[in-house]
């Protein structure tokens, strides 16, 4: 049973920085690409970053390019995200997911994902 936790969520002040991990269990870890997607409150599913099996490849969405960092580490089969240089709008549901469909608008369709943590910022 493929089974996300995401853990590091809290509340931060723009401009701050947050650490987002995912332990992941149940499948081969380091066959799979992996994503981050959010839901802010009244909101789709948002795609923030994916990472491919390697980790040698990592991809942005525009809202967060610059400031968030995608990383993997297949030994622990674990799945993080570096938040910098934190926004308001960047409030939201953060969420590690497996088998993502990506439309062009930015929304997600994942088929797993876990049970999300809450990142909030504001001053």
């Amino acid at each position: 049973e493929v089974q996300l936790a995401e853990s590091g969520g809290g509340l931060v002040q723009p401009g701050g920085s947050l650490r987002l991990s995912c332990a992941a269990s149940g499948f081969t870890f380091s066959n799979y690409v992996m994503f981050w997607v959010r839901q802010a409150p009244g909101k789709g599913l948002e795609w923030v970053s994916r990472i491919v099996w390697s980790g040698g490849t990592t991809y942005y969405a525009d809202s967060v390019k610059g400031r968030f960092t995608i990383s993997r580490d297949n030994v622990k089969n674990a799945l993080y995200l570096q938040m910098d240089s934190m926004k308001p709008e960047d409030t939201a549901m953060y969420y590690c997911a497996r088998d993502c469909f990506l439309a062009p608008s930015g929304s997600a369709n994942c088929n797993y994902r876990g049970q999300g943590t809450q990142v909030t910022v504001s001053s």
